[in-house]
C-alpha cells in the first residue's frame, strides 16, 4: 500500500481539485493521511466530506504546529510500504502514483521514483519559475538530480516516492531545518538513493501570491544558504583538501561568514579587481590565478552572474576540479 502524507492549511479554494486528483487515481491501493494544520477556513469540513465517502482518507489534527509537525503527525500513523508527500493546493496526473509505484517495484530498494512537474497560475508563470521548472525537469529526465543538489532543491516535494525502509533510513520527516523539503532532499542525497529517470509530467504545481514559499522567510534567501552550507560540511566537505570559495557577492559573503563562524579555513577568490587584495571577515581575497597553485582542492562557486558561471564551469570541467555550485 501507498501512504500519501498531506498537510492542509487554509486551502479551501484548491482542496477539492487536489482531492479529486487523488481519489480518481488509476492506483487504488493507497491511504491519504490528511493533516489539518489548524485551518481557519472550510478546509477541515471539505476533508471530512471526502473522508465520509472514501475510507482510504484519514483526517488528522496536527499534533504540533506548522508543516513539519503535520508531516510527522501523518507519517507516525501511516501504514504503507511506500511513502509519498502531497500538497493540498496542487494537482496530480491521474496515473502518477501507479507510474511511480511501478518504477519502484521494477528497480527495488535504494531507488527514488520521481516525476516531471508543470507550474500553473491564474495570472501566468514568471520567468523564474519557468527556468526552475525547465532546469529540474531536465535533471529528472536524465535521473541525475543530485549532480546539482547545491544549486536549488532538485527533488519536487510533492512528486517523489520511496520504499518505507529507504525513507526511514533518510530520516523521514524528522528535520529541524527549513526548507523542510530541501533538507529531506539532502538527506536522500546523503543516503545515496538513486533517482529513477522520468520523462513524463506527473504533477501540476500551483503558484499564487499567498503561497507559503512566497510568504515565509524559512523558504527564502539566508535559510537556503544556511541549509546548503550545513549539508556541504556534513556530506561533501573534505578536510584533507584546501577549500576554495569563488565569489564575493552577497551570496559569497554569507558563505564566507558561515565558514568563518564554524572555524573552517578557506581561500577566497573573486573576479572583481576592486576587491582583490582586501580583507573581508579576516580573509584576503585573491585572483583566480592562485587556483593553479593549489593541487588538492575543493571549490565552492557562489558567483551570481550567469555568463561568469558558464566560464567557471568550463574551466573547472577542463581541469577536473572538485567543484560544488551554490548558484
Amino acid at each position: 500500500m501507498l501512504s500519501i502524507i498531506m498537510p492542509v492549511k487554509n486551502t479551501e479554494a484548491f482542496l477539492q481539485d487536489c482531492l479529486d486528483s487523488i481519489v480518481n487515481q488509476t492506483l487504488s491501493n493507497w491511504e491519504l493521511m490528511a493533516i489539518d494544520d489548524h485551518s481557519t477556513d472550510r478546509s477541515h469540513e471539505i476533508l471530512m466530506s471526502y473522508a465520509q465517502h472514501d475510507k482510504r482518507i484519514q483526517v488528522l489534527k496536527n499534533n504540533g504546529k506548522g508543516v513539519t509537525a503535520a508531516l510527522q503527525t501523518g507519517y507516525q500513523q501511516s501504514k504503507g510500504n511506500y511513502i509519498t508527500r502531497m500538497d493540498s493546493d496542487d494537482i496530480n496526473e491521474l496515473h502518477k502514483y501507479e507510474h511511480m509505484l511501478n518504477q519502484l517495484k521494477e528497480y527495488g530498494s535504494g531507488y527514488l521514483a520521481l516525476g516531471q512537474v508543470k507550474y500553473f497560475c491564474a495570472t501566468g508563470i514568471g520567468e523564474g519559475f519557468q527556468n526552475y521548472e525547465r532546469w529540474m525537469n531536465t535533471l529528472i529526465s536524465e535521473g541525475n538530480c543530485f549532480d546539482e543538489v547545491y544549486k536549488e532543491c532538485v527533488i519536487p516535494s510533492p512528486c517523489w516516492m520511496l520504499h518505507r525502509e529507504d525513507f526511514d533510513r533518510a530520516g523521514a520527516f524528522d528535520t529541524v531545518m527549513y526548507p523542510e523539503d530541501y533538507d529531506l532532499c539532502f538527506r536522500m542525497y546523503q543516503q545515496q538513493l538513486k533517482p529513477i529517470a522520468c520523462k513524463e509530467i506527473l504533477f501540476h504545481w500551483r503558484d499564487y501570491p499567498h503561497r507559503t514559499t512566497r510568504q515565509v522567510a524559512h523558504y527564502q534567501g539566508e535559510a537556503l544558504l544556511t541549509l546548503k552550507c550545513h549539508h556541504f560540511l556534513k556530506i561533501d566537505f573534505d578536510p584533507s583538501k584546501r577549500l576554495v570559495l569563488w565569489g564575493a557577492g552577497k551570496r559569497g559573503k554569507f558563505i564566507a561568514q558561515y565558514l568563518v563562524s564554524h572555524n573552517i579555513p578557506f581561500d577566497w577568490i573573486c573576479n572583481n579587481s576592486n576587491k582583490i587584495g582586501h580583507q573581508i571577515y579576516g580573509v584576503y581575497l585573491q585572483s583566480e590565478k592562485m587556483l593553479n597553485e593549489i593541487n588538492n582542492k575543493q571549490i565552492v562557486v557562489s558567483v551570481a552572474n550567469t555568463d561568469e558561471q558558464i566560464c567557471i564551469k568550463e574551466l573547472c570541467l577542463a581541469n577536473h576540479w572538485n567543484t560544488f555550485y551554490f548558484c
